[in-house]
């Protein structure tokens, strides 16, 4: 034991002495993460190479420590499946480096951890198998590859908060600690130590309001390493369950992972893309603080934590209930957190070509937010000719006042078209053209629709505010010069 609160301490003293001498090179050198206003919103300008002081506490403490202690057979012969690892989680640090200094695309960095991925499977870190069934190597290879890969990238996405990635780590890092401690796994608990002193060290500094990130390098070499450590906690286990505590341990990254890539498939994005539909980001939109949304969130963990161990260590009494229980949580918080994309998956799942549908109803969804939100003209026509093209029409005019806006998607108005026009007052409308042989979904009529009920409102608000000049003669024969 007092072993190992000394590497843990020498591994925090490490990250904490270096975490500021990094934060102020890379402010001096540049390599800092700059707000935009779209995603980031942080202040001023942040360092994001907090990994590199991980890093190098983790290897540091390993270098003081290992031949500072006399260790059984049984520890010597862990650790060295531990030192085995250390090439593939050499890899994912310096490919995650590579992508905080230069700037990878997706397809590099998840190359690099499949390749880092492949060498910890040849360390010995393989899902085996449950209970007494062992997994050929065609299936026990690609499922251990599969959940490093999705460890190493679920700790990277859910790095959108002050601290939150961090604190996730340093959650996980603890139960799966506690675990080997419990469970007298003096080697795991010795390899997992140094990467608990170190997310506490730059947690001091992480956490909100940030002075420095932990970038790719940090996030990824967190997230792999407890992928790793946690395949080693579950290969003590025999039970069928083997692998259900350290999931529930890493639940929350997982399930942010899990629900991202489904919410991008069902919206026909780019897996590896951004959006603002991570957890972190639902609950900022519902007001919370980022240190609030931290907070939470690791109260979350804590909980997912408790049930871990208890799944761990009192499987064959509450195994069962644990999932259940979890599982019923997991539902729970998903429902609240208010994806339109499943509800409305859950509504056209009947339907056919559901994803197409899906797509058209979210689209309609922010084009009725959009136009409610303008308060111009000016405003309300960029919704318009920025959307109408979506719902398969290839022309529009919009009257309002003493203007006239005109768009076409081709250039020219084909003569065998229909149009459907929309009178917002007496002299005002818009008018939308479509080809007579292009598909007309329900959704057309609906966006047509929209328009009627939200348009005539604003027109008469802005002809009275004066944001608009009344034009009473003005007609589809005499127009105003169109604005493309």
């Amino acid at each position: 034991m007092y072993s190992l609160l000394f590497i843990g301490i020498l591994s925090f003293a490490v990250a904490f002495v270096l975490t500021p001498l990094c934060r102020d090179l890379a402010v001096r050198w540049g390599l800092v993460d700059r707000a935009d206003n779209i995603r980031k919103f942080h202040p001023g300008s942040i360092p994001r190479v907090g990994g590199v002081a991980i890093f190098i506490a983790y290897v540091v403490s390993f270098a003081v420590f290992i031949p500072s202690f006399q260790f059984g057979d049984m520890v010597r012969a862990h650790l060295g499946v531990v030192r085995n690892l250390f090439p593939a989680a050499a890899i994912v640090f310096f490919i995650g480096l590579l992508d905080d200094l230069l700037g990878l695309d997706a397809w590099q960095k998840f190359a690099g951890q499949l390749v880092a991925a492949a060498v910890a499977v040849w360390a010995g870190v393989r899902i085996g198998g449950i209970e007494w069934h062992q997994f050929p190597s065609w299936l026990a290879i690609p499922a251990t590859i599969l959940w490093l890969v999705g460890c190493t990238n679920a700790f990277n996405l859910i790095d959108g908060v002050d601290g939150l990635a961090a604190g996730v780590g340093l959650m996980a890092t603890m139960t799966t600690l506690i675990a080997a401690v419990l469970a007298h796994d003096i080697g795991l608990a010795i390899a997992i130590v140094p990467l608990a002193g170190a997310l506490v060290g730059i947690l001091c500094f992480n956490f909100n309001p940030a002075s420095i990130f932990l970038g790719d390098s940090g996030s990824l070499f967190t997230g792999f390493l407890l992928g790793c450590y946690s395949i080693l906690w579950s290969q003590k286990s025999a039970t069928i369950l083997a692998m259900s505590a350290p999931l529930i341990a890493l639940s929350i990254p997982l399930l942010d992972t899990g629900l991202a890539i489904s919410r991008r498939f069902l919206r026909r994005q780019p897996i590896f893309g951004a959006d603002y539909g991570h957890i972190h980001h639902k609950l900022l939109a519902r007001g919370l603080t980022p240190r609030r949304v931290a907070v939470l969130i690791y109260i979350v963990c804590g909980l997912c934590a408790a049930l871990s161990l208890l799944q761990s260590f009192e499987h064959e009494r509450f195994g069962g209930v644990i999932i259940i229980l979890f599982c019923a949580g997991a539902w729970f918080g998903i429902q609240h957190l208010g994806y339109a994309e499943f509800e409305m998956a859950r509504r056209l799942v009947l339907a056919g070509n559901f994803r197409r549908q899906l797509n058209a109803e979210l689209l309609l969804a922010q084009f009725r937010d959009n136009l409610a939100a303008a308060n111009t003209p000016d405003q309300c026509w960029e919704v318009l000719q920025h959307t109408y093209g979506e719902f398969g029409f290839n022309e529009i005019r919009f009257k309002v006042g003493s203007r006239l806006y005109t768009h076409t998607t081709n250039g020219h108005h084909p003569a065998e078209t229909w149009t459907v026009r929309i009178q917002l007052s007496k002299n005002d409308y818009v008018n939308l053209s479509r080809e007579f042989d292009t598909e007309s979904p329900p959704i057309v009529a609906r966006f047509t629709d929209a328009i009627g009920k939200v348009l005539p409102a604003k027109t008469t608000e802005m002809l009275r505010t004066g944001k608009i000049d009344p034009d009473s003669e003005a007609d589809d024969a005499q127009p105003q010069p169109p604005i493309e």
